[in-house]
């Protein structure tokens, strides 16, 4: 299969680290395409925030309008019906048995790249884009290198093709990914960030803080403000 080396597709789920990597694309390739899943999930306040998010980027950034593709979205709810976790339920948000959090999905992000890598087949992308990453996360194990590196290897033998997967945060925490949107789009991309995306598990939108929307004190609101104040404090 010819895949174009200029044409990325970006998992985009209306988060902080996802619309990171989506200014990251603009910056490196001609044509993006973003993609995003629906699967039950607890939070789907953040479907409700990607069309708001990406009408703002084509307005204040034209040159990345130019560049910006269609948007896909996906319905995963088998994802949700098989899945006995705090995104997929009204449960409480703890530490398994295994030794991981309740909000981890299994599977979740297998599915999802293996569902882009189909569309990008069909469109004839080369470049994948997710924003998984090792250095500050809340140990899910479907988000290691080691894991994205051995899906990059199944896509491409099962599909006969040459993706490559794109993990732009891998090694860098929640303060580097903001100092990154900063490089990437200045002062207006964080900004942006910062008010129309979304990353609180628990889907609460309805409580502002310096560093964005959501509950304050779930796991994902946790990183994001401990990043925030370490980017404002110059340590990223």
């Amino acid at each position: 299969m010819a895949l174009d080396d200029s044409r990325a597709l970006v998992l985009f789920s209306g988060g902080q680290d996802s619309a990171t990597c989506l200014a990251w694309a603009l910056e490196r390739f001609e044509t993006v395409e973003t993609i995003g899943f629906t699967y039950g999930q607890r939070h789907s306040v953040e479907m409700d925030q990607r069309p708001i998010f990406l009408d703002a980027l084509r307005a204040g950034f034209p040159d990345w309008a130019r560049r910006l593709g269609p948007d896909t979205v996906l319905d995963l709810a088998a994802l949700g019906q098989v899945s006995e976790t705090a995104l997929t339920r009204e449960t409480e948000i703890a530490m398994t048995e295994a030794g991981l959090p309740s909000t981890f999905v299994p599977g979740r992000n297998l599915i999802f790249l293996t569902y882009a890598a189909t569309l990008a087949y069909r469109r004839g992308i080369r470049h994948i884009v997710t924003g998984v990453c090792e250095t500050d996360y809340s140990g899910y194990p479907d988000c290691r290198d080691d894991t994205i590196k051995a899906l990059q290897v199944a896509l491409n033998l099962g599909m006969e093709a040459r993706f490559v997967l794109e993990t732009p945060l891998m090694w860098i925490d929640k303060a580097g990914t903001w100092a990154l949107a900063e490089r990437l789009g200045g002062a207006a991309l964080v900004e942006l960030i910062r008010d129309t995306t979304h990353s609180c598990y628990l889907g609460v939108r309805d409580r502002e803080h310096d560093w964005g929307h959501g509950c304050g004190t779930c796991p994902a609101c946790e990183l994001r403000a401990k990043g925030w104040e370490r980017y404002r404090a110059g340590g990223a």
